[in-house]
């Protein structure tokens, strides 16, 4: 875990994510992301210089076959509280909507539910698996089809929330995400949504790596970019 802690460390240091006598809720998929991100964070837990208190937040959207059992085991095994919100939002979604490009609904409704959840049990932080590879596919989605500069940000605040969304993977690579998943056998939930992998963040995801296939390096520039007073600066 050590190529997922140390850079987990310096953003949280680089961008104060954690502070003493946080209440951090972690949005639990199931995904790669989400897992790694729980149990980093758990590590983190035990040398960090701030003290905080760490539960895992799961949304059932409501989609046969989601395994949240194998979440709340996991969870157990490395000593994290379960939290799991039931919701009708694949029925609202899918079935009385019918909405043709549900993502968009879908992805507000289930931020909604996570929030009241964690506003529920007087969690201030919402902790976020999005990594380096997200943060530049959001990048050339709000550059293409926005025609704007934006990307996630490590610290956001919901004022309407009270509520901080942290990222603290947003300088880990989604190749060392996969390889954490491997050499820890952390479980992977498998997501039931029926448009799962067919969004314009997959085509974008793969726009990206062509471009990474015929500029070498450009992957870091692009990271520098987001970061440094000389480009971008698109983080803080």
């Amino acid at each position: 875990m050590k190529k997922i802690l140390g850079p987990m460390r310096r953003a949280i240091q680089d961008f104060n994510l954690i502070e003493d006598g946080d209440k951090i809720g972690v949005g639990v998929s199931g995904g790669k992301d989400s897992m790694v991100l729980l149990y980093a964070l758990k590590l983190y837990q035990r040398f960090s210089p701030e003290k905080f208190q760490l539960e895992a937040f799961t949304v059932d959207l409501g989609f046969k076959g989601f395994n949240t059992k194998a979440i709340e085991k996991y969870c157990k095994s490395i000593g994290v509280p379960f939290n799991i919100k039931e919701t009708n939002i694949k029925d609202i979604v899918f079935d009385i909507r019918k909405e043709k490009n549900p993502c968009s609904l879908c992805a507000n409704m289930r931020r909604g539910a996570i929030h009241n959840a964690l506003k529920e049990k007087g969690f201030n932080k919402l902790a976020l698996g999005h990594h380096s590879d997200d943060a530049i596919d959001t990048l050339f989605l709000s550059l293409l089809y926005e025609g704007r500069l934006n990307t996630l940000q490590p610290l956001t605040y919901l004022d309407r929330k009270k509520i901080y969304v942290i990222r603290p993977l947003l300088y880990t690579s989604e190749q060392d995400i996969k390889n954490a998943i491997e050499k820890n056998n952390i479980p992977i939930v498998n997501n039931p949504c029926p448009v799962d992998k067919k969004t314009k963040r997959e085509d974008m995801n793969k726009l990206v790596q062509n471009i990474y296939n015929e500029v070498p390096g450009a992957k870091n520039r692009i990271l520098t970019a987001m970061k440094n007073k000389e480009g971008l600066k698109l983080w803080f």
